[in-house]
């Protein structure tokens, strides 16, 4: 069927503003990254005189980047609604956050939501697949101290010792408050299959639109950062904590990520903006950590019941266009969630000027040398 002129036209407004928006990206990352590492780089010095500036300094940096791929999104009509918990509440305390995985643009989405959740975002640690090291973006993820963990059984035991001694050795040493993870070990679409299929062998329920977690980083975890008053267990990283006088992780967010018709932003998406401005809803439940329970066994079953809860809760999203009320309550509260273009647009002209600098800089350094 031939295109009428509107149709071409529109089709060609799309296609100009998805290739302007890439090169837009692309001039954004150049950059941005590589100022953020320059700018490590230069202050090395104070790392070794006062490493706790040095990486408060590294956080803001770190939060500026992630607000960057933020506006991408943003700036595409690509907006947040919150419900459930108000996790501003312990945005100062040490938590743990459970996140159910459909997409790449999850993790975009969760870099714009918790832009506005104080000083968190900076002070986060993310765990994520090891093919994230190779992107744009791995330098970054590399020197803030973020965790690349490789999938598969073959690999699973040999991760789960590297994940613990990376958290002792970097978690409270840089004074990190969230560690955020994907439980699920995967997107929705590759494992729904094989998680159906478990289920169906070991007598759980069968699940749409979340699959069963995996348990060993999340217990990793656990063992590892929780103090040992809060579940009568020993963790690990003892004499850093003593030192940081931290009073270990004492929460559990748990996040569910809802897209319109079960329709997730990839990473492609949310760079081009080709699709229509798309409200994403973000479900927030806060947990004590002293609930959880630290035996393997109990907690398998504690975080399988997490991910039944998240599919009811989707369940009622697809079917109502809003997450159900809390127990004991008769409607749902949700939160618009809103980003400063002015901060934005400061933000990318800090990196754009920072790249300029950076030129000059080594422009005149190569005509001083040759």
């Amino acid at each position: 069927m031939a295109l009428t002129l509107e149709q071409a036209q529109r089709v060609g407004y799309t296609c100009l503003k998805a290739l302007l928006r890439f090169a837009f990206m692309v001039a954004n990352n150049l950059v941005a990254i590589p100022s953020y590492v320059l700018y490590l780089i230069v202050l090395q010095p104070l790392r070794i005189l006062d490493s706790k500036s040095f990486w408060y300094i590294e956080g803001v940096l770190f939060k500026w980047l992630l607000a960057m791929v933020a506006s991408w999104g943003w700036w595409a009509g690509y907006t947040v609604v919150e419900w459930g918990d108000d996790v501003k509440a312990v945005s100062e305390d040490e938590a743990m956050v459970l996140v159910n995985h459909q997409a790449t643009g999850d993790v975009c989405t969760l870099m714009m939501c918790l832009q506005d959740k104080g000083t968190v975002v900076r002070q986060m640690m993310w765990l994520m697949d090891h093919i994230f090291k190779y992107t744009n973006f791995g330098i970054v993820s590399l020197i803030h101290g973020d965790f690349f963990i490789r999938q598969g059984r073959t690999h699973r035991d040999q991760q789960l010792v590297l994940l613990k001694d990376h958290l002792e050795k970097y978690y409270r040493s840089r004074n990190r408050k969230w560690i955020v993870l994907f439980p699920e070990g995967g997107f929705l679409r590759k494992r729904r299959e094989t998680s159906q299929a478990f289920a169906k062998k070991n007598n759980l329920p069968f699940l749409k639109h979340v699959t069963l977690p995996r348990l060993g980083a999340t217990q990793v975890i656990l063992k590892t950062l929780v103090a040992p008053q809060e579940n009568g267990t020993p963790s690990g990283g003892d004499a850093v904590r003593k030192e940081s006088k931290s009073k270990g992780l004492q929460w559990v967010i748990d996040t569910t990520i809802a897209y319109p018709k079960a329709e997730p932003i990839d990473i492609q998406t949310w760079i081009l903006g080709y699709r229509q401005p798309t409200v994403t809803h973000v479900h927030y439940r806060i947990f004590p950590v002293k609930d959880v329970p630290a035996e393997p066994e109990a907690l398998t079953n504690w975080l399988y019941q997490r991910f039944i809860e998240k599919e009811d809760l989707l369940t009622h999203f697809y079917e109502t266009g809003a997450f159900p009320p809390p127990q004991g309550q008769t409607k749902a509260i949700s939160r618009e969630m809103t980003l400063s273009n002015l901060w934005l647009i400061a933000i990318q002209s800090f990196a754009f000027l920072s790249g300029g600098m950076w030129y000059c800089l080594f422009q005149y350094l190569y005509h001083c040398l040759f």
